[in-house]
């Protein structure tokens, strides 16, 4: 019978592939009077034998998949990393990412503040990576060039259309492009990691005055305030296009188990994704809270969070472990919160910022651990959004030399800035 089968595939392949012609061609031998079953025999014209071969050839002919490359230092991960990531995937079918090494990072940009075991978890972590190269050059040598196209089968090599210099001021990407297998994205505005430690190392003096202020006599002028902390605010504008771009776009099925955690989720770091990760094996639904900033600021202090909530917001949806997320979520896990997004489980780390809570104000999981609905995860890793911070402060001086060298390629992009079309 499975020999019978088989060796009459071909018309049902030909029925699928090409009903149409398939049809035409069973009507002609039915109007010469020849009996459809005479299609199914061996030797006759070698007509079956031809059909068979050609069908089996449009069947096991699957388009091959296009592999593309993107490389990067990926220090303190954040949103703009994540969507250049995500356009890069969308020019192929499978993404490679390569995380450059801590030396070549020295060697060409200073120090990096994340170690290559923490960037390879953030770069993993993200939900459109498939393969990642640990200690990838920084420039694109043509024996790496090589390797990308014959070991790992890269068919592009992508970049922002920010320009990447080499120190001695060359392309970094001037081999792909030679070559002809180089393909550009849009870079994402209002946000890198030069920024970012502005941010941070601009937190630290406003800190340090703040300091200095409390034992001087002479009353702190607020304006200067005000202004030292709005020139190092985010730029990012963002769009609810954006926010669809990084959604899963999709609800939890009616009988899922759907698991809570919140958090601020500033600088987003390994600890971050380690956790979520743990988060979601406990259910099929991860459901994220992430805090406003006034909230943050309420309970860590006023130069904090470091990034806005919708950047926050950004970075956690990037996460392959994450399937939604609330923007703005309260400090309290209500009933009426649990009700309405049928949590099933609420999870909060072992391992958080060690601020205090504000005076008399009550447990935010008293519901849930009333309920018995909470339970507490042990942390993978015992990195903080201040440990990061505390790595720049502590070597700040070579953070600030970084960024003063930084910040002159980055003028002179904005000053030749051109519209680049893509999203």
């Amino acid at each position: 019978m499975t020999m019978e089968y088989e060796s009459n595939s071909w018309i049902w392949d030909g029925l699928y592939y090409y009903p149409h012609f398939f049809g035409g061609l069973m009507l002609t031998a039915a109007l010469l009077g020849v009996s459809t079953s005479y299609f199914g025999g061996i030797g006759v014209f070698s007509l079956p034998h031809l059909w068979s071969d050609c069908f089996h050839k449009k069947k096991c002919g699957k388009k091959k998949r296009v592999r593309v490359y993107m490389d990067g230092c990926f220090d303190l991960m954040h949103y703009g990393h994540a969507n250049a990531l995500r356009q890069a995937k969308a020019l192929g079918d499978e993404l490679v990412v390569g995380v450059v090494s801590d030396e070549e990072i020295i060697a060409n940009k200073g120090p990096p503040v994340l170690s290559m075991e923490e960037r390879l978890a953030l770069v993993s972590g993200l939900k459109w990576v498939d393969e990642v190269i640990a200690n990838a050059p920084y420039a694109i040598t043509e024996q790496f060039m090589n390797r990308l196209f014959n070991e790992h089968k890269i068919d592009y090599i992508i970049h922002g259309d920010d320009p990447c210099l080499l120190p001695d001021g060359t392309d970094a990407y001037a081999l792909a492009k030679k070559v002809g297998r180089y393909k550009q994205i849009k870079r994402t505005e209002g946000v890198s990691s030069t920024d970012i430690v502005g941010r941070i190392l601009s937190s630290m003096e406003d800190t340090k005055a703040c300091e200095d202020h409390n034992n001087a006599s002479l009353p702190r002028d607020p304006l200067r305030a005000i202004q030292s902390k709005d020139a190092h605010l985010s730029q990012f504008l963002p769009t609810s296009r954006r926010i669809v771009q990084f959604s899963n776009c999709k609800g939890p099925g009616p009988n899922a188990r759907v698991v809570y955690i919140d958090g601020a989720f500033d600088l987003f770091h390994a600890g971050h994704v380690e956790i979520l990760k743990k988060a979601r094996q406990l259910g099929d639904f991860l459901l994220v809270g992430i805090y406003t900033d006034q909230i943050v600021s309420e309970h860590r202090g006023s130069y904090h969070p470091i990034m806005h909530l919708h950047e926050r917001s950004l970075s956690v949806l990037a996460c392959r472990y994450v399937d939604e997320v609330i923007i703005g979520a309260p400090w309290e896990v209500t009933k009426d919160m649990i009700t309405t997004f049928n949590i099933c489980l609420v999870v909060h780390g072992t391992v958080s910022e060690t601020n205090t809570p504000l005076t008399g104000q009550s447990d935010p999981y008293e519901v849930a651990k009333s309920m018995g609905i909470f339970q507490l995860l042990e942390s993978p890793k015992s990195i903080t959004t201040t440990s990061v911070a505390q790595r720049i402060i502590a070597n700040h001086e070579a953070y600030m030399k970084r960024n003063a060298k930084k910040a002159v390629s980055e003028k002179k992009y904005y000053e030749q800035k051109m519209f680049v079309s893509g999203d």
